[in-house]
């Protein structure tokens, strides 16, 4: 069976409008935690096969979740972003808004950290539309926005900061610091983008 193939059948998934079977709940999700962490430390092409055995499973029952290898990047995708976005106002619950920033910040690294090992994928699956488009600048220039009026009424951060312009600033460090992989340099660099955003960094700070 290709990676582009689906079995006729699913026991292990329930049809529409029935309950989802505990067990197949739990493989689904094994299957999405060992994609992810595999895509994670990897840009190569990770095979299904390997990722069915990390979880497992047979191949048959990665198959009856995720058909093709586009709807496995799709469904972990979708949720890595769900999962950042969201972390943002979770945070703010935990933490004062410039601490949540940089928390907040790892979290987005850690998202595109995943992306990368799928974006030829992801690449090919959004100009073919076999992947829906994400609205992914948007949502996490909105999360970002959010952190950001927090901080501004808290006094913490800077009022007078575009967010969109915080998104391409992040996306410049991660892009920067791609290549040379290096945890140390990239928290060095986010640091200092917190320290830009500080009310004291501001003209009238």
């Amino acid at each position: 069976m290709s990676e582009h193939e689906s079995p006729a059948t699913d026991r292990g998934v329930a049809a529409p409008g029935r309950p989802v079977r505990a067990d197949a709940r739990r493989n689904r999700d094994r299957i999405l935690s060992v994609a992810r962490a595999a895509f994670a430390s990897t840009v190569e092409a990770v095979p299904l096969d390997a990722i069915a055995r990390e979880a497992g499973i047979g191949i048959g029952t990665l198959y009856r979740h995720f058909p093709t290898r586009e709807a496995l990047v799709e469904a972990i995708y979708s949720a890595e972003l769900d999962e950042v976005v969201s972390s943002a106002p979770a945070l703010l619950s935990e933490l004062p808004p410039e601490a949540a920033l940089r928390a907040w910040m790892d979290r987005y690294a850690a998202f595109l950290q995943v992306k990368r090992g799928m974006s030829a994928t992801l690449r090919a699956g959004w100009a073919s539309g076999s992947i829906a488009t994400p609205a992914t600048r948007e949502r996490i220039t909105a999360a970002i926005a959010e952190i950001l009026d927090r901080g501004a009424r808290a006094g913490s951060l800077r009022a007078d900061v575009d967010p969109e312009n915080v998104t391409m600033m992040l996306l410049g460090v991660f892009l920067s610091t791609t290549a040379s992989d290096s945890p140390e340099r990239t928290d060095q660099l986010l640091d200092l983008v917190v320290d830009a955003l500080r009310h004291s960094a501001g003209r009238n700070g």
